[in-house]
């Protein structure tokens, strides 16, 4: 590096060799500036011309490493006549800059020293990058003064000021924004200056998400060109609170009480000022992101839709995924849970009766606010399971039907009961409504004892039981399902006539044979009634069998057939696949209908 200023005189050669010289403290100097240039590289080398009297004299010298500043020093008379200084810094430290293209190094420096370009009341000097061949150059001054490139540009701000107090003092902070084109991969930031020097610098995203990508500018010849943007913060604030090596401030970086002006504060408002800047591009990306949670809500969770209009989704990434928006809409529902419950119990422990009066609309319809988000939550639900239900009767693409275990899943797990499998682990609606409220039902599990017939809806060939309150007068309900597209029961030689399994099933209860696996008697008597269903494909095979053979009924629509053992209290159905499939979407499809899934 080389200057054309008046040289190490001994002034400058004695500020040179003083830590923590206050030369330069006018200018914010630190005096301590110098010493981390051996923090990036090995050596410092200086070669000066300066006059001493009416003559022109020469100094060299290395910057030490141990406990002397200046080291072989030499003093000789030149024949010179104009002053100046060249600094050589040698051998980079540990592939500190990796790219060091002369255009790469000429950017970085302009962004590091470009408040000292833009200050009013400063005359910066010119400054010349070149490589040693000197076969190309830039002047870093260009870059501001003629643009060059179009590399960097001001945006002009209207109110680019703001002001903190911290009790009875104001501090005042005026923010330059820029537009950097070409960014590569670098990031829209906030710089914090102190003495016209880039001390940090932050991601805006950090405050307002939308800054993550860059921007984009319409030129004429209909190409767009990208930028990011830096604010540049200015305040005597940061002037007097920079740290001794400039890599920081004397402040907390985070918010604090009781402790003044953050950094974080600081930022938060140059942010604010840094999107006005930018303007309509910023309200486009969070209008766009505000219709990708909504159309996530319209068509994956309608239970959250009038939650969605009370969020404040500002702190949210510009392109949030679906488990980021539901993370943060059960997180907003929670709160709001959380402080319903306790206005709720502050009522009731208010002794008050007026005050009771007063508040109780309004904590009543919380409450119900937060139970019909549950209750549309629940409805959506049913929606999707009909969905994966309706395909799991289909035809694969292979030309096969789901095996029993898949279907068996849909509707109860296996290998569970009631005591294992809650109320919300289990879709039973799909059959009828009132099994949801059923005090026991057992899934591919033995009764009484290891060697019992046993409920089994994996193979589809054993009874399952359903009953509500373990009470005589309580119905007893035994399923019987059989695979899709299979019939080969009804076949003279089959041992798995589904009708008959359920009458030696009904017959045992009867007789006290069956006991819960935690050993609880299934109470009946001569008066308990019993219902059976067989959940099958009614093919033409089937049904010739259920009206020739069985003697049972048809029902209206054809999809089902009945019949009525009054010797044993039994009502038996037999019905398909499709009307369990089409019963379940009638009973549900006004509230489909109401949420618009």
């Amino acid at each position: 590096m080389a200057d054309n200023g008046i040289g190490f005189t001994e002034a400058n050669r004695e500020s040179f060799d003083t830590l923590y010289s206050d030369q330069k403290i006018s200018e914010g100097g630190k005096g301590f500036g110098r010493f981390t240039c051996l923090k990036y590289f090995e050596n410092l080398n200086i070669e000066s011309i300066f006059k001493d009297g009416e003559v022109f004299k020469q100094r060299s010298f290395l910057m030490g490493k141990n406990n002397d500043i200046i080291v072989d020093e030499k003093v000789s008379p030149s024949e010179k006549t104009e002053s100046g200084s060249i600094v050589e810094l040698q051998a980079v430290k540990n592939g500190k800059f990796p790219d060091k293209k002369l255009t790469t190094i000429a950017r970085n420096l302009t962004e590091k020293l470009l408040p000292y370009f833009v200050s009013k009341n400063y005359l910066c000097p010119q400054i010349i990058l070149s490589e040693k061949t000197d076969s190309d150059s830039i002047v870093l001054n260009d870059y501001i003064s003629n643009e060059l490139s179009g590399l960097i540009k001001e945006i002009v701000v209207s109110e680019n000021d703001f002001v903190i107090k911290v009790t009875s003092d104001e501090y005042h902070f005026k923010v330059r924004v820029f537009k950097f084109y070409s960014p590569k991969s670098q990031k829209s930031k906030i710089s914090l200056v102190a003495h016209r020097r880039e001390v940090t610098n932050t991601s805006i995203h950090n405050y307002i998400p939308e800054f993550v990508d860059e921007f984009y500018d319409k030129q004429t010849d209909n190409k767009d060109r990208n930028f990011i943007v830096k604010a540049y913060v200015f305040g005597d604030y940061l002037d007097k609170n920079v740290s001794l090596e400039r890599g920081g401030f004397d402040f907390h970086k985070e918010n604090e009480l009781l402790l003044g002006i953050s950094q974080n504060e600081i930022e938060v408002l140059a942010s604010e000022i840094a999107q006005r800047a930018v303007g309509d591009d910023i309200t486009l990306r969070q209008d766009k992101k505000n219709q990708r949670i909504k159309s996530y809500v319209q068509e994956s969770a309608p239970w959250h839709r009038e939650l969605i209009e009370e969020i404040d989704f500002s702190d949210m990434p510009f392109k949030p995924s679906n488990e980021q928006i539901e993370s943060r809409l059960q997180k907003e529902k929670y709160n709001r849970e959380v402080i319903v419950k306790r206005e709720v119990n502050e009522l009731l422990s208010n002794s008050d009766t007026e005050n009771l009066k007063e508040n109780v609309a309004e904590v009543v319809r919380k409450i119900s606010d937060t139970s019909k988000n549950d209750l549309i939550h629940y409805v959506a639900s049913r929606r999707n399971v009909l969905d994966i239900f309706k395909r799991s009767l289909e035809l694969d693409l292979d030309g096969n039907y789901s095996s029993e275990g898949v279907v068996h899943d849909i509707i109860f797990p296996r290998k569970g009961d009631t005591n294992k499998t809650s109320f919300e682990g289990h879709n039973l609606w799909i059959i009828d409504e009132r099994l949801n409220f059923t005090e026991y039902v057992c899934s591919d599990l033995p009764l009484n004892s290891r060697h019992s017939g046993r409920p089994d809806l994996l193979v589809y060939d054993e009874p399952v039981l359903f009953r509500g309150d373990n009470e005589v007068s309580n119905p007893v309900t035994v399923f019987e399902f059989k695979k899709p597209q299979r019939d080969n029961f009804v076949n003279p030689s089959s041992k798995e006539d589904p009708v008959q399994q359920i009458v030696r099933y009904v017959n045992k209860i009867r007789d006290g044979e069956y006991k819960t696996p935690e050993g609880r008697e299934i109470l009946v008597t001569e008066n308990t009634p019993f219902y059976g269903y067989v959940v099958c494909a009614l093919t033409k095979k089937v049904k010739r069998w259920l009206e020739t053979e069985k003697d049972f009924k048809p029902m209206p629509d054809r999809l089902g057939f009945f019949q009525w053992r009054e010797n044993i209290n039994l009502y038996i159905e037999v019905i398909s696949w499709d009307k369990v499939l089409k019963d379940a979407n009638m009973r549900n499809k006004i509230f489909f209908h109401k949420l618009g899934i």
